[in-house]
């Protein structure tokens, strides 16, 4: 017998290795396909708000002059220290301090007549005792005594009151604080109520920042929060001081005050980002929010069921802006949690890879 030619064997080995990778093919394709789950574990999440403040002093003022005028003198720049009642500037008063001149002059006339209506009327009561002037002439001595009198008390207050008008044209610091704007320069023409200058106390800084009124609620004095200057990786710890019970009708906001634990550093206007602790859940269950399907109108989640199913799972989510999504409801321990539900479809049979929630 002959043995098969070489050609024979090539064609037999040919044809069963396209037998062996078919059969793997067909293994393969039966194969259920792999999708990564979290398996989910309760743990205690914290419930943050993060919003961005500025950093600003403790107290702001803003100095105005009640009256208008042309800026004559400036005594202090942006960045200089000031103490309570030093100067700031000068508004011309060339009129104002006319009127106070004309009052001086008067009041200086006003009290000589009154020193010679009262010389008057000691001679005329001397006359008086001797008999040599009538009770008539008494009389009309102390009157008009009593009247240069009362004209040198209405000439002095006329004369302060002038004196306080130009007074006013001397703007100064109403309290101890460092200078952060001024807006004005020399030979500037103001009007009264226009700032001049904005002051913040020497001490103290505070960061204010604004939020979204259906969160605010949520928000309390003696609340934490982690601060970090905007674009800086040091995080220094804050404490909520105050929160404002008007609500902003422009932006819907609520301001909220936080106390710095160290303000060094911190340079008004600075830009904060600041994530205040609201309250911390005990065995709360999270899950990435691309996990969720339809989130805004019926949130649900895939999970893969014992024997490898996908099944739809209605859930509801904690209304809270969180990088993952706090399921309240529909959701428990040991549940296998589709995180790419976009990749798959229910009902499908499914091999699920377990991730952690880091992954």
């Amino acid at each position: 017998m002959r043995a098969p030619s070489r050609s024979v064997l090539l064609l037999v080995v040919t044809a069963l290795a396209v037998v062996v990778v078919v059969a793997a093919w067909v293994v393969v394709s039966r194969r259920p396909a792999e999708v990564a789950v979290l398996e989910i574990r309760p743990q205690t999440v914290e419930q943050a708000l993060s919003v961005v403040g500025r950093a600003r002093p403790t107290q702001l003022i803003q100095v105005a002059s009640p009256n208008s005028g042309q800026v004559v003198r400036l005594f202090h720049d942006e960045g200089a220290r000031v103490a309570a009642g030093d100067p700031l500037a000068v508004i011309l008063a060339t009129v104002e301090q006319a009127q106070t001149d004309v009052d001086v002059a008067r009041t200086v006339a006003a009290r000589a007549q009154a020193t010679e209506a009262k010389l008057r009327y000691q001679r005329t009561r001397t006359l008086h005792a001797k008999g040599y002037a009538s009770d008539a002439a008494l009389e009309a001595a102390r009157a008009a005594l009593e009247t240069a009198e009362a004209n040198v008390t209405a000439a002095s207050a006329t004369l302060r009151a002038s004196t306080e008008r130009a007074r006013e044209f001397t703007i100064r610091a109403p309290m101890a604080g460092v200078v952060l704007v001024r807006p004005i320069d020399d030979g500037q023409v103001v009007g009264a109520g226009e700032t001049l200058f904005e002051l913040g106390s020497a001490s103290g800084v505070e960061i204010r920042a604004e939020v979204e009124e259906a969160y605010a609620d949520a928000i309390r004095p003696g609340q934490t929060a982690r601060a970090a200057l905007s674009g800086s990786p040091e995080i220094f710890p804050a404490r909520v001081t105050e929160v404002s019970p008007r609500v902003d009708s422009g932006t819907g906001g609520r301001t909220i005050r936080l106390s710095p634990a160290d303000s060094q550093g911190l340079a008004p206007g600075r830009s904060v980002d600041v994530t205040i602790v609201v309250a911390q859940r005990q065995g709360a269950i999270v899950v990435p929010r691309r996990a969720v399907v339809d989130a805004t109108a019926a949130p649900k989640v895939y999970v893969v069921d014992a024997d490898g199913i996908i099944r739809i799972r209605i859930i509801s989510v904690a209304r809270w802006p969180s990088v993952n999504a706090i399921v309240e409801r529909g959701v428990r321990a040991g549940d296998r949690v589709v995180l790419e539900p976009g990749a798959t479809r229910p009902d499908a049979h499914v091999r699920p890879v377990a991730q952690t929630s880091g992954d």
